[in-house]
């Protein structure tokens, strides 16, 4: 299964427009945002992160929501916070 996480953008990096560093769930990590090129985004922005790129832009009360019911769910959010803390987008 695969799932759409919210992180909370922490950092828009200056020599890469297309990346941010975002926070998911303690996981700090590198993710495209090229998708949303038409959107203001800024730290403390939340994001729908799917498979290293931020899908949409969302607001704060859904990213919350949406984690407890991922957190909810199990093994399925485990695996998916595992395989985020392995990738890496250089």
């Amino acid at each position: 299964m695969c799932l759409g996480i919210p992180g909370e953008i922490v950092e828009l990096l200056d020599d890469r427009t297309d990346l941010a560093k975002v926070d998911v769930s303690g996981v700090r990590r590198a993710i495209n945002i090229g998708l949303l090129e038409n959107e203001t985004l800024v730290p403390g922005d939340w994001v729908l992160i799917h498979v290293g790129f931020a899908l949409s832009k969302i607001d704060e009360d859904e990213a919350k929501a949406a984690l407890e019911f991922l957190e909810g769910i199990g093994q399925a959010y485990e695996d998916e916070i595992a395989a985020l803390q392995e990738s890496i987008i250089d």
